[in-house]
């Protein structure tokens, strides 16, 4: 029976606890270099978020053999260190690590490549200057965002000397700072999408903006960022051009603010999904290749059932956002996504994530 909104922590008895992880933030999921399945969680608690004993962020767990079918759910197996779960990246947080104030390093996605017989695997992430707050904001709150990367299976990691800087370094509403690994297409490249970091949800900016380029995976690899060609629409047309020649155009028009979001490529077919901020929902695309042209938006999860009335009959989740896509989905048709929860209030499960599963896109 497929999974609807099971939670994966901050839950009596879940697996997550018996490593050390109560409450957690996203919960994006990737392949590591063994096969199997690692989960990166953004800021991290003990127990819930108001009364737990902060761990920090990312943080990271992972799962021996993920059922695509939905029949099991996410049940977690080790975390990174064993036996307890700890932040991953070396840093401090509300301090200056040497590029500004920062609060935290949120995740934005994860992926494994293998060059040369080497594998690494990758964490993209934004710097967080500030959390803005509602009725919104003209900032986006950002710091600047970096790659991470690491060689021995996540014990350890290292930033490449390559940032982007953000709203507090003088580029407010960069569509550089929130990542999404697309993954390695069959012509051989690698996708990236990229917009404007809206963790906070209130940058009344975003504007529903989502940039795509790609890479040589063995540029990436080694961290020659500005190697990377844009995908842009120039003298009336769309076409690929290097990044010193044309910047990446938004593949939307203006459209709703998108929170967190997620491209995979399932099948042969490419999903994205994305957390609508004015919408209250996660909804999906989908398109045959990364620089093709995406459908139209399809509800999954709404924050409301009750209203409004496009909302009647789709599934719910009260006080949702993320909507990661786990790549370990067998089919357009029998999806996994999952979904995080903020609430904020003491004892009603404050940071969680949750797997929806057997969903169609």
């Amino acid at each position: 029976m497929a999974q609807n909104g099971i939670y994966l922590c901050d839950n009596t008895g879940d697996s997550a606890s018996g490593f050390g992880l109560g409450s957690g933030d996203l919960c994006i999921p990737f392949q590591q270099p063994d096969g199997t399945w690692g989960y990166v969680f953004g800021d991290c608690f003990v127990g819930q978020e108001a009364t737990g004993v902060y761990i920090g962020s990312p943080v990271m767990v992972s799962q021996q053999t993920f059922d695509g079918s939905g029949a099991t759910p996410i049940g977690f197996t080790g975390s990174q260190p064993q036996p307890t779960c700890a932040q991953l990246f070396t840093y401090l947080h509300k301090a200056d690590n040497g590029f500004g104030y920062e609060v935290s390093r949120i995740p934005n996605d994860a992926i494994t490549l293998t060059v040369g017989g080497q594998s690494r695997m990758f964490i993209q992430y934004t710097s967080v200057n500030k959390w803005v707050t509602p009725p919104g904001s003209a900032t986006d709150g950002s710091l600047m965002a970096g790659v991470a990367y690491s060689d021995d299976g996540g014990s350890t990691w290292q930033d490449f000397d390559y940032h982007w800087p953000g709203s507090a370094q003088g580029n407010n509403g960069s569509l550089d700072m929130m990542w999404s690994f697309a993954g390695v297409d069959p012509d051989g490249k690698l996708y990236v999408f990229a917009k404007a970091w809206n963790g906070s949800h209130f940058y009344t900016a975003d504007a529903g903006r989502i940039q795509l380029f790609r890479y040589d995976p063995v540029d990436f690899f080694n961290g020659r960022m500005q190697t990377r060609e844009n995908w842009t629409f120039t003298g009336g047309a769309w076409q690929w051009a290097s990044a010193g020649a044309a910047a990446p155009s938004s593949i939307f028009g203006p459209g709703n603010n998108i929170g967190e979001f997620s491209v995979k490529r399932i099948a042969d077919t490419y999903v994205m999904s994305y957390f609508d901020v004015s919408d209250s929902s996660i909804r999906t695309r989908t398109a045959p290749r990364p620089d093709a042209v995406w459908s139209a938006p399809r509800r999954q999860v709404v924050g409301n059932q009750m209203w409004p009335p496009s909302h009647w009959f789709v599934p719910q989740l009260t006080d949702l956002y993320g909507g990661y896509i786990h790549p370990g989905s067998p089919s357009t048709s029998t999806m996994t996504l999952i979904i995080s929860a903020w609430n904020g209030v003491p004892g009603h499960r404050p940071y969680t994530a949750t797997q929806w599963s057997d969903l169609s896109v």
